[in-house]
Parts: structure tokens; C-alpha cells; sequence
């Protein structure tokens, strides 16, 4: 079947735009200092939270890249084989650290990391956090541009400049204080739209025995056409992106207290249980209809398929947790810059309402460059697993010391943050995906070697320094 737009849908997704600004503009009038813009006031409780964690982390780089082009290119086994562990995973270590996590109460990773190692890890985590952010807010623009093309036929070029317009826009007016009561708005359109999607995809394949002898037989096996190392090169940066994410960390540190912070996990994990397996789901069935087009739009294709109201509402949905996820990495990405750049070079006597102007002025910057930096990677799954892989095997480990190996000292820290940075760049190009299964265990062995042949200088250095 040729993948034709579908005008119809376009009244969703404006339908879903107007209440996103509304929204955002009601809840903007709240914010009255860097307080509120980057935490919230530490005032989310248990179903925001959840819902901002899900919308957060659930954008273009599952609905485009991730689940749905895995699910589509290799089939639903491989995508949940992927998946799921890795929400298992950072469900107990996030669950474990949350409490200390809300107690740093720091609007950066790199504030938290200067605290354990110094100021050289902070200014070398804030440029891997920028770096990685950049690329991740540039896939959102590309997958709303896929939308914006099924939904009107618009050229997937023009769709990016608008899509990035779009998202830069909402980033700008409202911060944490907006985003995050959106988010759970856009996180419950997003299940409802994935849940109702599926009876709709079964009957468009013409029931489940056509779709099963549409499709290749590997994409039928539990491994697709995936090897082992290329399953570990997939598993380890999206696992370690989340347990190291800024976005997260900022959201658990915005909640109102410890109960609301592990509450929101639990539920957030339950929204997750519910998601991941539907994405590459839907992406396999739109395989059997749609055999030939870019993975990337293998979620998107089938709401042409779909009746018009239930393709409208998944579409609604799409865009919903694209334009959220967007607006979080852009926000963090511009508080990096902010707090751990201008903050501590240019400006260490900053008041709080100057940090907002200038972190409502980065957002912009950032995203243009964004915008620029997704012109030199030819899929969003690239993309994504680039991003993913720089800031799981430079951030993660060192994060993760911080909070669970009180030993961990600052040569260990940093020489796992360079080591992961240079291992990616090495074994990327040559190894793709399957790179992940050497840089992040390259960090990780780094991080632990060298605070314990450190341990002994570290502590005599402090003796000395008492003496």
C-alpha cells in the first residue's frame, strides 16, 4: 500500500495545539523566579510527576526512532526485549536514590557532580549534557515534521523549520511550572491513543493471520535479525540515559517529598508497562501494510488506516509527547548553560530573575542549533542512539557513583566521564550500536579502577591537608 496524507487528522493535532498553548500561557502567570521556572517550586505531587516523567522520556525517539523503527525494521520481540528491562532497571535504581536525589535539590546533574568532584566535572558534564541534549531536542523537530507530512502532505523539510519553531516557542513561555501539568495532560492522551490504536491497526492488516504472512520471518523470531551484541548496543543507551537523565533527576528534585517522589515512579512505571509494549506492536503491523517505507514513520503511517477520529487521536498523541519531550531537553539543556556556564564564569553574582531572562534566551540558541545539527544524520535513530550512547557512557557512571559508592572520588569521576566520551567517539563509527557494548562497560571499569588505585593518595591528601 502506497502511504498517503490524510487532511482530516491536521484538526487533531491543531485541537491539541491550541490547549498545549492555553495551557502553557495559564500556567506561565505562576513563575516568578528560576525557582519556578526550573523546579516547579518543588511543588509536583505523585500523578504529575508520573505524567511529566512518561511524557519526558517517551517522545520522538520512541514514537519515530527506538520501539517503533526497531519494532518495524526487526519486530515486536526484539523491541520489548530492548525495552522493557530497561524500565525495570531504572524503575529500582531511581526508586532506590530518589530521596537523595530530591535532598541535593541542584537544577543540574553538574552541580551535583562539582559537589563530589569537583569544579572540572562540573564544566566537562555540562558540555556532554548540552551536546547530547542538542541532538536529542533535534529529533523531536524531525518527528513532527513527520506528522505534519501525513497530516497535510507538507514537505518533511518545511515541517522541521515549523516543528522547531513550535517547540522553541513552548519551551520559552513556561518552564517546569508549564511543562510538567502538560505533560501528564499529554501522557494520558498518549496511552489512551496507543490503547485504542490497536484493535483499530488489527482490523486495517486485515486481521491477525494477514499481518503474520505479510511479514518477514525473522521480524516473527524473539530475536528478529539482531545479534546479541547489537540487542546489548541498543539495551545499554537507553538504560543509562535513564538513570542518568538530567530531565529525570530535575523532576524527582520538583516533586513536593519523598512519598510523592516514589509514588510518581510507581505510577510512571505502570504508564511504561503500558506503552512500550504498544509502540513496536503497532510499528510491525504497519510492516505488513507499508513494507517500504522509512522506519521512522511506521507509527505515524497508520493512523492514514485507522478511522478518522481514533488515527486523529493517536496522531493528537504523537505530537503530544514529541512537543513535551522537545520542550523538557530543551529546558535542561538551557539550565546547563545557565547555572554551570554562565553562572560560574561570566556572572557569579546573577540574581534569580537574571538567570531566568538568560535562561529563557539559551532555549532559543539551543534549539537553533539543534535544528542545524540534525542536517548531518541521515536517520532519527542514529540520532538517537548517538545522543544516548555520549551522555549514558560520559554521565551515568559518574552520576551513579555519586549517589550509590560513597567511596567514589574525583580522579575515578572524571577519568570515567573522558573515557566515555572518547570510547563513544572511537567505537561508534566503526562498531555502530554494538558500540555501546564497549564504551558504557569501558566508563563503568574506569570509574571503579581508578578511585580504588586513587583511594590512598585521596585519603593522604586529606591528612596533609589537615596537618
Amino acid at each position: 500500500m502506497t502511504l498517503t496524507h490524510n487532511s482530516s487528522l491536521i484538526w487533531f493535532v491543531l485541537f491539541y495545539g491550541v490547549v498545549m498553548l492555553i495551557l502553557g500561557i495559564w500556567f506561565s502567570r505562576r513563575i516568578k523566579n528560576s525557582d519556578d521556572f526550573v523546579l516547579a517550586g518543588k511543588s509536583l505531587g505523585p500523578v504529575v510527576l508520573a505524567g511529566t516523567l512518561l511524557a519526558t522520556f517517551v517522545g520522538s525517539g520512541s514514537v519515530t526512532g527506538g520501539p517503533n523503527s526497531i519494532g518495524y525494521m526487526h519486530g515486536f520481540l526484539p523491541a520489548i526485549i530492548i525495552s522493557m528491562p530497561v524500565g525495570i532497571i531504572a524503575l529500582g535504581v531511581l526508586y532506590m536514590i530518589a530521596p537523595r536525589i530530591r535532598a541535593f535539590g541542584k537544577y543540574t546533574i553538574s552541580q551535583v557532580l562539582e559537589e563530589k568532584y569537583g569544579q572540572g566535572a562540573k564544566l566537562l558534564s555540562a558540555v556532554i549534557i548540552i551536546l547530547a541534549y542538542i541532538g536529542i531536542v533535534s529529533y523531536q523537530f524531525k518527528g513532527m515534521a513527520f506528522v505534519l507530512n501525513v497530516a497535510t502532505g507538507l514537505p518533511v523539510e518545511i515541517g522541521t523549520a515549523i516543528s522547531a519553531v513550535i517547540i522553541i516557542f513552548l519551551a520559552v513561555i513556561g518552564g517546569m511550572m508549564a511543562i510538567a501539568p502538560t505533560d501528564a495532560l499529554s501522557a494520558f492522551l498518549m496511552i489512551t491513543g496507543l490503547l485504542v490504536a490497536i484493535p483499530s491497526v488489527l482490523i486495517a492488516g486485515n486481521g491477525w493471520t494477514h499481518i503474520v504472512s505479510a511479514l518477514p520471518p525473522e521480524n516473527l523470531t524473539l530475536t528478529g535479525s539482531l545479534s546479541v551484541f547489537e540487542i546489548i548496543g541498543y539495551m545499554l543507551p537507553f538504560v543509562f540515559l535513564m538513570l542518568g537523565d538530567q530531565n529525570i533527576y530535575q523532576r524527582l528534585a520538583s516533586s513536593k517529598g519523598e512519598k510523592s517522589s516514589k509514588s510518581g515512579l510507581l505510577i510512571w512505571f505502570v504508564g511504561m508497562l503500558l506503552v512500550y509494549p504498544a509502540i513496536p506492536f503497532i510499528s510491525m503491523v504497519a510492516k505488513s501494510i507499508f513494507p517500504d517505507i522509512a522506519p521512522g514513520m511506521a507509527l505515524i503511517s497508520m493512523t492514514t488506516v485507522m478511522p478518522v477520529f481514533f488515527g486523529g487521536i493517536m496522531l493528537a498523541a504523537i505530537v503530544a509527547v514529541i512537543v513535551t519531550t522537545g520542550n523538557s531537553y530543551l529546558l535542561s539543556a538551557s539550565t546547563s548553560l545557565t547555572y554551570d556556564v554562565y553562572l560560574r564564569y561570566f556572572r557569579p553574582d546573577a540574581g534569580s530573575r537574571e538567570l531566568l531572562l538568560v535562561t529563557k534566551f539559551a532555549i532559543p540558541l539551543l534549539g537553533i542549533l539543534a535544528f542545524v545539527l540534525l542536517q548531518f544524520f541521515p536517520t532519527i535513530l542514529r540520532l538517537q542512539m548517538t545522543s544516548y550512547l555520549v551522555y549514558g557512557a560520559g554521565i551515568t557512571p559518574a552520576v551513579l557513583g555519586v549517589f550509590i559508592w560513597p567511596r567514589v572520588n574525583k580522579y575515578g569521576g572524571i577519568s570515567s566521564m573522558i573515557v566515555g566520551v572518547v570510547a563513544t567517539l572511537v567505537f561508534y563509527k566503526p562498531f555502530g550500536t554494538s558500540g555501546a557494548a564497549l564504551a558504557i562497560p569501558l566508563a563503568v571499569i574506569t570509574l571503579v579502577i581508578v578511585t580504588l588505585l586513587t583511594s590512598k593518595r585521596t585519603s593522604c591528601d586529606i591528612q596533609d591537608a589537615k596537618v
